[in-house]
C-alpha cells in the first residue's frame, strides 16, 4: 500500500511537471510563431525597379533591342480608378474627386489575438487530464483493496476454520434456509461476518472482521494522518443461567477511556479504572471490575500469561451480564430499564506489520482458544454469598435510581395511556343510537371532572374510649 501511494504522488508530480513545461514552451511559441513574416517584410522593403510600357519602349527603340527583350511591366489598375470615370459620375468635380481618391491610405491589416483557450491544443485541458488521472488512481485503489481485504478475511477464515468446527456444530450458517454456502458473509467491502452455534452453556458466538476500508482513497488518505488497525470483534451470548451476576473488562487505556464513557453497564458498575501492572497485567492495560473477586477468579496464570504474551493484539475483553448497548442519549426518553443480555465480547488486532497475510491470522490462533477457555471459565465462575448480595444491592440501587428520574415520565405516559382509553370509549357510545346511554355517560364524566377538580380531604379515625 505504501508503494502505491508512492506511485500516486509520483504520478502526479509528472503530472505537474508537464504542466509547467507547457506552459513555457507555449510563451516561447507566443514570442516566434509570427517570425517567418519577418523574412518576407525584408523583401519586401527591398526596392524593386518598375518601368512603363512608354520607357520601355523608348529605350528599346534607342538601344535597338528586340521588344520581347526588354521587361515591361504594366501598372496594374488601381482598385480606385472607377472614381476617375466622368461617364459613371456626371454632374461631379472629377479633379476634385480625384484628388480625394489620392489623398486616401489604403486599409491596414490588423492580425488579432486569438485568445489561449480557443487554441486547439492539450495544455487547454490540464484541469481535465487530472480530473481523469485522480478518476483512474481512484478505481485503481478500488479494486486493490476490495481484493485485499478479501483475502484477508479468506485466510483469516481458512486459518480458523478447523478450530471452529471443533467447538461448534454449525459454523458459518445463520439460520437462513436459502444459505446454500456457509461460511462467510460480506456486509461491505471492508466487513465480512460469521455466525456459529450448536455448543452448550452459550446461544451463539458471532465474529465480526473489520478492516481498514482499503476500497476507499479518502479513508486510505486520512489513514496516514491517524492510523487504524484491522480487527476481529467476537461476541458471545451465554445461556441464561450459564454466567452469574457481574461485569467485568480488560482493555487499552484509550478503549479503556471509551467504553466507561460510551457503554452502559460499564459506566454504572465498574466506573473505576485501575491499571494493569496491579494484577500482573502490561502497563498498557487497564482493568475495570464490578467486584474484586472477579478479577482475582477471571485473570488466572494462564489468561494472565495469554495477555502478557499478546498485548498488542488485545484491544478489550468485556464480560457483563447487564449488557445494553451504548448509553442513550438525554434527549431520548425511557419508561423502563432496557433489555439486557449476558455476553462476553472480545476485541482483537490483527498483527499484519512484518508478517505475511497467512503468518498473522497463524499468531492470532491462540487468541481464539483463549475465547473458548474464558467460555468455558465464565459457565463454572459462581460469586461467593457476600459477593452475589453486593450484586444484587448494586442492581437493585440502579434500578431505583431509574424508577426515580423516570417517575415524571412514567406517570405522563400513564395519563396519556388513559386519555387514549376514554376517547376510544367516547368514539364508541357516539356511534351508537341509544340517547340514553350518551347521558348517561356524560352524567358519569361530569362526576369524575368534579371530584378530579374538588379539594382533596383527609380523614381522620379517633379511636372511642
Amino acid at each position: 500500500m505504501r508503494l502505491f501511494l508512492a506511485l500516486v504522488v509520483v504520478h502526479i508530480a509528472l503530472v505537474g511537471t508537464h504542466v509547467w513545461a507547457s506552459a513555457h514552451y507555449r510563451d516561447e511559441m507566443e514570442d516566434s510563431e509570427f517570425a517567418e513574416f519577418e523574412d518576407f517584410e525584408e523583401d519586401e522593403s527591398a526596392p524593386v525597379e518598375v518601368t512603363t510600357s512608354s520607357q520601355s519602349v523608348d529605350a528599346g527603340d534607342s538601344n535597338g533591342q528586340d521588344d520581347d527583350e526588354i521587361a515591361v511591366v504594366e501598372d496594374e489598375e488601381s482598385e480606385f480608378d472607377h472614381f476617375q470615370d466622368d461617364e459613371e459620375f456626371e454632374g461631379y468635380d472629377s479633379e476634385r474627386l480625384g484628388s480625394k481618391v489620392d489623398e486616401k491610405e489604403a486599409p491596414k491589416i490588423t492580425i488579432t489575438k486569438v485568445p489561449l483557450h480557443l487554441r486547439s491544443n492539450w495544455d487547454s485541458f490540464y484541469l481535465e487530464m487530472l480530473m481523469i488521472a485522480g478518476l483512474v488512481v481512484y478505481f485503481i485503489n478500488f479494486f486493490a483493496g476490495q481484493t485485499k481485504n478479501y483475502k484477508l478475511a479468506n485466510v483469516w477464515y481458512s486459518t480458523h476454520k478447523s478450530l471452529l468446527e471443533e467447538n461448534f456444530s454449525l459454523v458459518g450458517d445463520d439460520g437462513r434456509v436459502e444459505n446454500e454456502s456457509p461460511g462467510l458473509m460480506k456486509d461491505s467491502d471492508s466487513q465480512y461476518t460469521l455466525w456459529c452455534s450448536g455448543r452448550t452453556c452459550c446461544e451463539g458466538m458471532l465474529v465480526e472482521l473489520k478492516m481498514i476500508k482499503r476500497q476507499d482513497l479518502v479513508a486510505v488518505i486520512a489513514q496516514l494522518m491517524r492510523p487504524v488497525q484491522d480487527q476481529v470483534h467476537i461476541r458471545v451470548d451465554m445461556g441464561k443461567d450459564e454466567m452469574d451476576t457481574f461485569v467485568f473488562c480488560v482493555a487499552t487505556k484509550k478503549t479503556a477511556v471509551k467504553l466507561a464513557k460510551d457503554m452502559a453497564d460499564v459506566s454504572v458498575y465498574c466506573p473505576e479504572r485501575r491499571a494493569g501492572d496491579k494484577f500482573g497485567l502490561p502497563a498498557s492495560l487497564n482493568v475495570l471490575s464490578e467486584l474484586a473477586e472477579v478479577s482475582q477468579t477471571m485473570l488466572d496464570s494462564k489468561v494472565t500469561a495469554a495477555l502478557n504474551k499478546y498485548a498488542d493484539l488485545i484491544d478489550y475483553i468485556h464480560f457483563s451480564d447487564q449488557f445494553s448497548g451504548p448509553k442513550q442519549t438525554e434527549e431520548t426518553t425511557l419508561v423502563k430499564l432496557p433489555d439486557v443480555k449476558k455476553v462476553l465480547m472480545f476485541g482483537l488486532n490483527m498483527p499484519l506489520k512484518g508478517r505475511s497475510v497467512q503468518e498473522a491470522m497463524e499468531h492470532m490462533r491462540p487468541l481464539m482458544q483463549l475465547v473458548f477457555y474464558c467460555m468455558e471459565k465464565v459457565k463454572r465462575f459462581r460469586l461467593s454469598k457476600e459477593g452475589k448480595n453486593k450484586a444484587d444491592k448494586n442492581r437493585l440501587r440502579v434500578e431505583e435510581m431509574f424508577l426515580k428520574t423516570t417517575h415524571a415520565a412514567r406517570a405522563e405516559a400513564a395519563a396519556a395511556r388513559r386519555e387514549e382509553k376514554r376517547r376510544q370509549e367516547k368514539e364508541r357510545i357516539l356511534q351508537e343510537d341509544d340517547p340514553e346511554k350518551q347521558r348517561k355517560w356524560e352524567e358519569r364524566e361530569m362526576k369524575r371532572q368534579m371530584k378530579k377538580k374538588a379539594p382533596k380531604m383527609k380523614q381522620l379515625k379517633v379511636k372511642a374510649l
